[in-house]
């Protein structure tokens, strides 16, 4: 048996590295997607999503703690992309915090023996808690490098510092669970067609209310929340997810541009806004799917429960079981009991 151990070693190790490579490429490929939608805050570019920390999360969750050097080579890959590809110092200290922070995340989460399934309402909230604790390591540590360059100055640390943290919390929050959801979705068996064009209507409607909403000078983002909450009851969070990331991203571009209730704000307005609405709708599709979730697995093991108890009752007393229902004697003489 340990011949066969060591000689299947290799193999675990080959694929490991190449999940390794797999990580490091998609935390590469979102993160310049994430770049094209950057603001000045400060004198520091930052992006109001950043995809990558949500991508290391799941692939911690869903890959194990080894794929940490595949995290670490995605960042710094985006930060020698940035630096024109002139590595530096400061550069690798960037690296580290991005690779800290969704490694710290996912030992609290494994603490607290966090389902990466969500479908209870504590997974939820450990994941909405990790998204703004966690996020702080990176967000500080990228910060005070820039600021010791000298490329922040000290009286504006704290404006880039929040936008810095909201951009990496937003990203966990919005790219995280959609990944989840991906990974253990399961597409319903003999779903009528009704459901798939319900699906389908409810995700062109997120995006045309959202390109309404954020080309209208009238305050109306709100009127995005029906569609979410739509989604999470019915669709849950393979449902949710999806519409959270198409409000996340069409809000963005409307920041970035800027159009609609963005104008004639400032930059840290502007990116408030963005965060109260991207934060909320995330929030909402998460904790609703998941309470969603957690009922319907409770009712179907309480209807399990109930029929595995009548079961124990009909061999028990027969007899009674015949009595009080009708009919239910010539079903057990069918069956020989």
């Amino acid at each position: 048996m340990s011949d066969e151990v060591r000689a299947g070693a290799p193999q675990a190790w080959g694929a490991a590295v190449l999940w390794m490579l797999v990580v490091a490429g998609v935390y590469y490929g979102s993160g310049r997607l994430g770049l094209l939608a950057q603001v000045v805050v400060e004198g520091v570019r930052v992006t109001p999503l950043w995809p990558p920390s949500g991508v290391a999360l799941a692939a911690l969750l869903l890959l194990g703690l080894r794929m940490w050097p595949g995290i670490a080579l995605g960042q710094w890959l985006v930060v020698l992309s940035i630096s024109h590809w002139n590595p530096t110092w400061a550069g690798l200290g960037i690296v580290a915090g991005a690779t800290v922070a969704p490694v710290l995340a996912w030992l609290f989460l494994r603490a607290v023996r966090f389902r990466p399934q969500l479908d209870r309402l504590r997974d939820g909230l450990a994941l909405v808690f990790v998204a703004l604790a966690a996020t702080l390591v990176s967000s500080s540590a990228s910060t005070l490098i820039l600021m010791a360059q000298g490329a922040l100055s000290g009286h504006g640390y704290w404006a880039a510092f929040s936008a810095w943290w909201t951009g990496d919390a937003m990203g966990v929050l919005v790219v995280a669970p959609l990944l989840l959801a991906g990974r253990y979705a399961q597409p319903p068996k003999d779903a009528p067609t009704m459901r798939w064009a319900e699906l389908f209507v409810l995700l062109g409607g997120t995006a045309a209310v959202m390109l309404l909403v954020t080309h209208s000078r009238l305050s109306l983002l709100f009127l995005v929340f029906p569609l979410v909450i739509w989604a999470a009851i019915r669709f849950q969070m393979p449902g949710a997810a999806p519409c959270v990331l198409l409000i996340s991203v069409l809000a963005v571009v409307g920041a970035i541009q800027p159009a609609g209730p963005f104008v004639g704000h400032s930059v840290a307005a502007q990116m408030f806004m963005l965060q109260a609405l991207n934060g909320s709708a995330a929030l909402t599709a998460l904790l609703l799917a998941a309470v969603i979730t957690e009922r319907d697995n409770t009712n179907r093991m309480i209807a399990e429960a109930c029929v595995g108890l009548a079961e124990v009752v009909a061999r028990l007393a027969p007899d009674e079981v015949a009595d009080r229902w009708p009919g239910a004697r010539e079903d057990y003489g069918k069956d020989g009991r």
